[in-house]
């Protein structure tokens, strides 16, 4: 098969200006081991950029789990869960999240990015108003567009200027949705999600937040909400970061749920969640609620990390050490790289300009002797470390 040579054209210039910028993005083969380490060609890393917080990809019961619901229920289900790809472990799970987050009911999609782009435009639409922190995940972006809600950006994590657009637009709207990350995933800083709440309880929006990387690691292990006391009205979050398996998931009451059912389009026109990642979802959350010693590792190592290095302590396992150039980065990354550490430059678009960074990640199987030694190789390197901006 040939392209047609436009499409030939604008692709070859497009990554002619991405090489130009150092922002292309290529895959790398890695084979994922026990003990955070990972092997690369013929070396052995340690891997400090995984979202795997809880090591729970490698734990035995959480394989074996994954294994089991293989041979009762095959590899996959076979259609929409509308259609039959529907099974008791679906129901389990859900049952098992909802009590987690303290909500009436729970459903699980494909992705966390298929749960976004689907809970968003099943809930507002022309006519309505979106709030969007700047700094939110892409899928609520993606989801926002979707939508074809009003779209308003406030400042990162300052609720003054969501209020003043919620006073300057709300008395227009039919319906208000007001979006924003539980935990940040590129700078690790929590969402003020008590003062939220209160915003929107005085406007009367909802509230959604993508507890992504808030689940398993705060709160005892319950997340952003149960960190902070509270409950939003829409807990979203995935299953592939803590909880070593793959998945997105909704919490919230009943007749949302119902109606997401019914409604959100990348669930009702979605092919279910395989059973093996069901199931080791499912013995995640086990892991989880008898061993809380293991959820406050990561954040324990993370803020450890930071004295070490004078840098600013992190409310969550992620810590920016933030470069500003993407040619910066890449070569901290490789220097890193040489001395055993896998770190990945993240650049834009997935960071805004002028802050691209390394984002090293904490988890409950790095030994302490990892995170000294990475540290100790930082401050030899001289990165140029910055502090976040505010």
């Amino acid at each position: 098969m040939t392209s047609s040579p436009s499409l030939l054209r604008f692709v070859e210039e497009k990554l002619a200006r991405l090489d130009d910028c150092r922002l292309r993005r290529r895959l790398r083969p890695l084979e994922r081991g026990p003990g955070m380490r990972v092997r690369a060609g013929d070396r052995i890393l340690v891997d400090f950029c995984s979202n795997d917080y809880l090591g729970l990809t490698q734990d035995e019961r959480v394989k074996r789990a994954a294994i089991a619901a293989v041979e009762r229920f095959g590899t996959g289900v076979g259609a929409s869960r509308l259609v039959t790809g529907d099974t008791p472990l679906h129901a389990e799970l859900e049952r098992r999240l909802a009590d987690l987050k303290g909500a009436e009911a729970a459903m699980v999609f494909g992705s966390g990015y298929l749960a976004n782009i689907g809970i968003v435009p099943a809930l507002v639409s022309e006519g309505d108003l979106l709030l969007i922190d700047e700094l939110a995940h892409a899928c609520l972006y993606g989801g926002a567009r979707l939508s074809g809600a009003t779209v308003k950006v406030f400042r990162h994590n300052d609720v003054a200027d969501a209020e003043r657009i919620l006073k300057e637009e709300r008395a227009r709207h039919r319906h208000a949705l007001l979006l924003t990350d539980g935990v940040f995933s590129m700078d690790g800083d929590l969402a003020p999600v008590p003062d939220l709440m209160r915003l929107t309880r005085a406007f009367d929006a909802w509230l959604l937040t993508d507890d992504a990387h808030g689940l398993g690691v705060l709160g005892g292990g319950g997340g952003t909400g149960r960190h902070w006391g509270v409950s939003p009205d829409i807990q979203m979050g995935t299953l592939s970061k803590a909880l070593g398996s793959y998945g997105g998931y909704v919490c919230g009451d009943r007749a949302l749920i119902d109606l997401l059912i019914s409604r959100a389009r990348s669930f009702v026109y979605a092919t279910g969640l395989p059973p093996s990642a069901v199931g080791a979802t499912i013995a995640a959350l086990d892991v989880i609620a008898s061993e809380p010693d293991r959820c406050e590792r990561p954040q324990v190592l993370a803020r450890g990390f930071a004295r070490s290095l004078d840098l600013p302590l992190p409310e969550s396992p992620i810590v920016p050490i933030i470069l500003g150039d993407p040619d910066s980065s890449l070569d901290a990354s490789a220097a890193l790289e040489r001395e055993g550490f896998l770190v990945t430059a993240i650049r834009p678009p997935t960071v805004p300009e002028g802050t691209a960074r390394l984002r090293v990640t904490f988890t409950a199987t790095h030994e302490a002797s990892d995170v000294e030694s990475l540290a100790g190789h930082i401050a030899h390197l001289g990165l140029g470390l910055r502090r976040r901006p505010c």
